[in-house]
């Protein structure tokens, strides 16, 4: 998605095992799109070496404070070009220079002489992370505005296991990008739903669709990297949790009714936007031994309508701004137009029904004003749209 396209990174790399992680975390910077610089210390290059590190990054890479060339000066001219400045990973001893303000070394240099906003992502034995003197240090800098990414629990190389553990690069390439992400959300709360329901006959049988999650999870991504509190009602699926976001999970379309007013009631959210493939229908009855199947008989089973999430939202006084999807599979745009003025909604987002499962979405925002084809794009891209466009209704809606 280039979500870093014109930013420049200095990375610094020291002297911890996890060391060779931060070339995975190169490549996925570059791959957003980002220039990044590498600083390593003498311990680093113990662990990683500095010709794959050129190689990754493109870039000469930077361990002395000490250069041939008299018209330049390292640490200044290495930090002044910088957007962020990124420790991965960090140990317990650049953590205590950056906090003392100690400068022995190009990086410790560098940190010092910042002006712009500094992200560490820590890794050390737990023991170490625990230590008082290191847990003051991390206090003192997030307290004078230093960003954290990690550390995490886990197994750690020595053996241990424990808080101190390096986070996984795609992780902490998320917690870049929503720095970088401007924070339109900032104090709106945002309710999602996502995934399908399932709907039990007996206890091993049941009625679904074939909804994978991912748009509405990506969705819950979104509002969050834009500042958002996100709470995600997500049926039965198997997609990760964005980080940040409050999950809830349920089965059926009834307890997912119960979870948004629960939610609706407790946190007074600022939007809804219901993306969940709800079943429509569920058995009349359902049964609580398995149905034994008998060669000379059929099922037949009898279905009632299951509650309407978006509508029951839609419909509560002084409620949040509703947004709902419409899949598809013919007359998209005229269902959706249907859809959101029955429901009394702000906005739907249709689509054709095929992109359920799918990585891709072709879609059209529909308002009363009229529709806008998006075309076809990565949900990612789809969320990132949706979002924005939330922001311009509840603005809208303010004035």
């Amino acid at each position: 998605m280039n979500r870093l396209k014109g930013k420049s990174i200095l990375l610094g790399i020291t002297g911890s095992i996890a060391a060779y992680k931060a070339c995975e975390l190169i490549r996925l910077l570059r791959r957003e799109g980002c220039e990044v610089d590498v600083v390593v210390t003498e311990a680093a290059k113990n662990f990683v070496g500095k010709t794959m590190l050129r190689a990754l990054s493109g870039r000469p890479v930077h361990d002395s404070v000490w250069t041939d060339d008299p018209g330049t000066i390292g640490h200044i001219d290495l930090v002044t070009k910088a957007d962020l400045i990124l420790v991965a990973p960090a140990t317990g001893n650049i953590i205590a220079k950056a906090a003392n303000g100690i400068a022995n070394d190009l990086l410790s240099d560098c940190l010092l002489a910042r002006r712009q906003a500094l992200m560490i992502a820590p890794a050390m034995n737990t023991f170490m992370w625990e230590n008082p003197a290191t847990q003051r240090n991390v206090h003192f800098l997030k307290e004078n505005g230093v960003l954290f990414s990690g550390p995490v629990a886990g197994d750690q190389a020595c053996g241990d296991n424990g808080k101190g553990r390096f986070k996984e690069p795609e992780q902490i390439l998320e917690d870049v990008v929503h720095f970088f992400t401007p924070k339109l959300l900032t104090n709106k709360k945002v309710l999602i739903t996502a995934g399908p329901t399932f709907e039990a006959l007996d206890p091993v049988r049941g009625f679904t669709n074939s909804s994978s999650g991912k748009q509405g999870f990506a969705i819950a991504k979104q509002a969050c990297l834009y500042g958002a509190d996100v709470w995600l009602v997500a049926g039965p699926c198997h997609q990760k949790t964005p980080s940040g976001v409050h999950r809830i999970n349920v089965t059926s379309a009834q307890e997912m009714l119960s979870s948004v007013e629960a939610i609706c009631d407790d946190v007074d959210p600022d939007l809804f936007i219901s993306v969940a493939a709800v079943c429509d229908w569920k058995p009349a009855q359902s049964f609580n031994q398995k149905i034994k199947k008998k060669s000379d008989t059929e099922l037949q089973v009898e279905f009632v309508r299951n509650p309407d999430i978006l509508a029951t939202v839609a419909q509560r006084r002084k409620g949040p701004l509703c947004i709902g999807f419409a899949a598809e599979t013919e007359n998209v745009q005229q269902y959706a137009q249907d859809k959101l003025h029955k429901k009394k909604l702000s906005l739907v987002v249709a689509n054709k029904a095929d992109a359920i499962g799918s990585d891709y979405n072709e879609a059209w925002f529909v308002e009363a004003t009229g529709t806008t084809a998006l075309g076809k794009t990565t949900k990612e891209d789809l969320a990132d749209k949706l979002i924005i466009k939330a922001v311009q209704l509840l603005t809208n809606q303010k004035d």
